[in-house]
């Protein structure tokens, strides 16, 4: 830690760790919405939860900023689930064929 403070690079690794949190959020809400639906939007709530807690508690600046990312993260991931079903919906995703979707009835 010491290093990255004394050659200035705690800001770029909280960058590129937040880039790399975002983008594995991207897949997981797709496998999510894929496999449970929009059922699965509380386990985004409950770890975003826990991680706002645990930056709360947390001293080290690094691990409390990627805590709060991931916290954030998790939040907007959210909306996300239930905009993935949309797309399902417009058919830019594939849908699941074992599951019964709020929408297949329309015509």
């Amino acid at each position: 830690m010491e290093f990255l403070i004394q050659h200035n690079l705690l800001g770029l690794v909280i960058g590129i760790s937040t880039f790399l949190i975002i983008g594995l959020f991207h897949p997981i809400v797709i496998k999510g919405e894929y496999h449970f639906g929009t059922h699965c939007w509380w386990a985004f709530l409950v770890l975003g939860i826990i991680c706002t807690i645990f930056t709360i508690i947390v001293k080290n600046v690094l691990f409390s900023a990627l805590l709060g990312v991931t916290a954030f993260s998790s939040f907007w991931s959210i909306l996300e689930v239930f905009q993935q079903q949309e797309r399902v919906r417009k058919g830019w995703f594939p849908k699941n064929p074992k599951r019964k979707y709020p929408f297949d009835n329309e015509k």
